[in-house]
């Protein structure tokens, strides 16, 4: 029997607990976000798939997916208790199949790691416990490891089966751009453009030296490798650790004054803080996030000079970065993230790179 890296991903999973609850929403566009008022600053979760044919996707502000949604579409609030309570149920309808090891990644999405000849049926297997525990669709790729399965499922949604390994991934993947492969997003894209990198085929037949030049030694090596899908193939089942806890917020009223944002950034950074201190883990590092209006985003960090547990120094760090803001623009949104320490059993597990977000 082979060893098999099989990704689950729910199908418009917010979206569809959605429809579940309401079932008059079949068939209509849905578009779940903020507090589901489509005047007010908030971005999109998550659309259905009658919402996404009007060009409407995750992270586009609503006041923009409304302009595009036709006028039986549908704006809801998101409600993260319905949503964690369904992937629990998701995740545990996935544990109870024989055999199998469980890698949650998300609400939605998880790789199981099996030993089979059938890996497709092992997929159904899983496609089927999903349906009849939750009444939700998935989707499943099958991949001689974690990147390809995790690229496999783009190619079975909605609710089919993907495989994708060594023996076709270039026939699959050669002439795609390489923004299509999972942890390269359009600044990486674009960097790897500057030297003439344009398709997967293209980053797999480049020099690694030029990469390690560009990205460093880690990440030069790991963009290397995925131009021809390499990557880890252990699933492990040990529970996710955070690495940080962030608060940020949108404000329907732009902070127009240096002493708006500083009382902002105190309320972030002490909920932030507060999040880590449930824990009892210690804080190493702060991250600032600002949108200034109309849309352009920066981020920025510092590390504490020790670990600490003072909550005063972590928020004094954050209101650091803020006194670097540019006192003469408008903001619209802040965001302050508490990096902690890692226990050790969590520091030792190895993870799949992928794009970090505050």
């Amino acid at each position: 029997m082979a060893d098999w890296v099989l990704h689950v991903d729910m199908d418009q999973f917010i979206a569809a607990v959605e429809v579940l609850r309401r079932p008059e929403l079949d068939g209509r566009p849905v578009i779940v976000g903020g507090r589901g008022d489509p005047t007010e600053r908030a971005v999109v979760s998550t659309a259905s798939y009658e919402a996404r044919a009007f060009g409407i996707g995750s992270g586009m502000p609503l006041k923009i997916a409304a302009r595009k949604a036709p006028e039986d579409a549908v704006f809801l609030p998101v409600d993260h208790e319905a949503y964690g309570i369904a992937s629990g149920e998701v995740m545990a309808a996935l544990r109870a199949l024989p055999d199998v090891v469980v890698e949650i990644l998300g609400w939605d999405e998880c790789f199981l790691g099996v030993s089979t000849d059938d890996p497709e049926g092992v997929a159904r297997a899983a496609q089927a416990a999903v349906l009849d525990a939750t009444e939700l669709h998935c989707s499943v790729g099958i991949g001689d490891n974690k990147v390809r399965a995790k690229i496999a499922t783009e190619f079975g949604k909605p609710g089919g089966i993907f495989r994708l390994t060594a023996e076709n991934w270039f026939e699959v993947m050669g002439t795609k751009p390489t923004r299509d492969l999972w942890g390269i997003g359009s600044k990486v894209q674009k960097r790897l453009a500057a030297h003439g990198i344009a398709t997967v085929r293209d980053l797999a037949d480049a020099d690694e030296q030029t990469l390690i030049a560009e990205f460093g030694p880690r990440m030069g090596v790991w963009y290397h490798g995925l131009g021809s899908g390499l990557g880890p193939r252990v699933v492990d089942d040990t529970p996710w650790v955070a690495r940080s806890h962030s608060r940020e917020m949108t404000y329907q009223e732009n902070l127009t004054t240096p002493e708006q944002v500083e009382s902002a950034v105190r309320e972030l950074a002490g909920q932030a803080f507060d999040d880590c201190a449930t824990e009892g883990r210690t804080v190493v590092r702060a991250h600032l996030k600002v949108r200034y209006a109309p849309f352009e985003t920066k981020t920025s960090g510092r590390k504490l000079p020790a670990p600490t547990v003072d909550r005063d120094e972590f928020v004094a760090a954050a209101l650091a970065l803020a006194s670097a803001l540019d006192a003469e623009r408008e903001v619209r949104l802040l965001g302050v993230r508490a990096e902690m320490t890692m226990p050790d059993a969590a520091a030792d597990v190895e993870r799949t790179p992928v794009r970090g977000r505050i």
